[in-house]
């Protein structure tokens, strides 16, 4: 039974996850059993519509090293917009309607190329919009070891791995197709991971399709396949902030979560998978992120355990300025809420916002951090034969 204020995209998106969670995996399932429900035929979700406009394509300079990058921009009938730069897969701006009818952009970025890649935004490292692979989120010391041989990665975050390295998925230029489907506007990004990349086993061939829906939904379909095999766990790094304001601490959010991974002083998980009840953590019903932040050390940055439970979103936020929405939903087992602990004042975004302390908040959607280390967490290791895929949605709405 679907919630009666469910929007019809987050309807339409839970249906097609609660079949996938039937034919799979669920959470009473063994880690062997979840992750099953991972990997499955590879869907064509580009196909065309010969009657549908295609998405906008401009200039948006070039990287360092002289490659000119473009960006791309969906938009759908509401005025809801989202642009797409093939550097990184990132999402730069996108522009949704309070409950006024007023539009405005909901996350944070740069007006040009040249953002991403200051001095300054390499040394803070806070990988705005980007998607983020091989491994989002930690490997601990960099290591893992896969049938019998260790792998050794990049140690770019005091001494383990992040996001994929030195050089991940957001600092690589994507092949582009702007298309057109049945329910909206898509962009088709693709990349060859080679063998060997920052470390990882396998030739690792990749796609991810942003879809905006005609119901102001942003859709994300990820998908890949290996020759050889190797961890993988991808995502999206966008920033949200539903107001614009200085900071997220007044927006209410809910997480379908009871459980949430305990990490040490390097943010890698000890294994021990905690109840929420009776903590700053438990957001099964609607808090502020500023209630009990001041409670947790350094902020929110941990990766919750969705239950999955059958009608609801893995997670809602309410910003009550505006009114404006989002809710989330998603086939992967966990969510990384993570509160902008690290921007401290030294970027200036689009229209020379400075993004301070709290600035935006992440629900990256994923499996679980430090896995290939972790024999009790659901595999991430993709095969030979296998292809991994994976959806997640945010829908935008008002509540005035």
């Amino acid at each position: 039974m679907l919630p009666p204020n469910c929007s019809a995209q987050l309807c339409r998106t839970l249906l097609v996850l609660t079949g996938l969670f039937a034919i799979g995996s669920c959470n009473h399932s063994t880690p062997a059993q979840q992750q099953a429900g991972t990997f499955s035929p590879m869907t064509d979700s580009t196909q065309t519509s010969t009657t549908a406009t295609l998405p906008t394509i401009t200039a948006f300079g070039k990287t360092t090293d002289g490659a000119a990058v473009q960006i791309y921009t969906l938009t759908n009938a509401h005025g809801m917009k989202v642009s797409i730069t093939n550097y990184g897969g990132i999402i730069t701006s996108l522009v949704v309607p309070d409950k006024d009818g007023k539009l405005g952009d909901v996350v944070l970025g740069f007006d040009e190329i040249s953002g991403y890649q200051s001095p300054a935004y390499r040394k803070a490292g806070p990988y705005f919009g980007a998607l983020i692979g091989r491994y989002a989120n930690r490997i601990a010391q960099g290591k893992f070891t896969l049938d019998g041989r260790e792998y050794t990665l990049a140690q770019n975050n005091d001494g383990n791995t992040l996001h994929g390295g030195n050089k991940g998925f957001d600092k690589v230029i994507w092949q582009a197709v702007p298309g057109a489907s049945a329910v909206g506007q898509t962009l088709t990004l693709t990349y060859l991971s080679k063998d060997g990349e920052e470390g990882y086993p396998g030739n690792l061939t990749v796609k991810v399709v942003y879809t905006l829906t005609v119901d102001n939904a942003l859709q994300i379909d990820y998908s890949a396949s290996t020759d050889k095999a190797t961890p993988v766990n991808l995502t999206n790094h966008t920033y949200f902030n539903l107001n614009a304001g200085p900071d997220v601490l007044a927006h209410e959010i809910t997480i379908d979560a009871d459980r949430y991974n305990v990490v040490d002083a390097g943010m890698i998980p000890t294994g021990e998978l905690r109840p929420v009840k009776g903590t700053p953590f438990d957001f099964t019903a609607p808090h502020t992120i500023g209630e009990r932040i001041g409670q947790v050390p350094n902020g929110y940055d941990h990766n919750w355990l969705l239950r999955k439970s059958i009608g609801q979103p893995a997670a809602t936020v309410y910003e009550p300025t505006t009114g404006r929405t989002m809710q989330v939903a998603t086939t992967e087992p966990g969510v990384q809420f993570y509160t902008g602990n690290f921007l401290d004042g030294t970027l200036r975004g689009k229209n020379g916002q400075v993004y301070g302390k709290h600035a935006g908040f992440c629900l990256e959607t994923q499996h679980f951090p430090d896995s290939p280390n972790q024999p009790n967490f659901p595999t991430t290791i993709l095969k030979p034969g296998q292809t991994l895929h994976s959806t997640t949605t945010y829908t935008f709405g008002v509540r005035k």
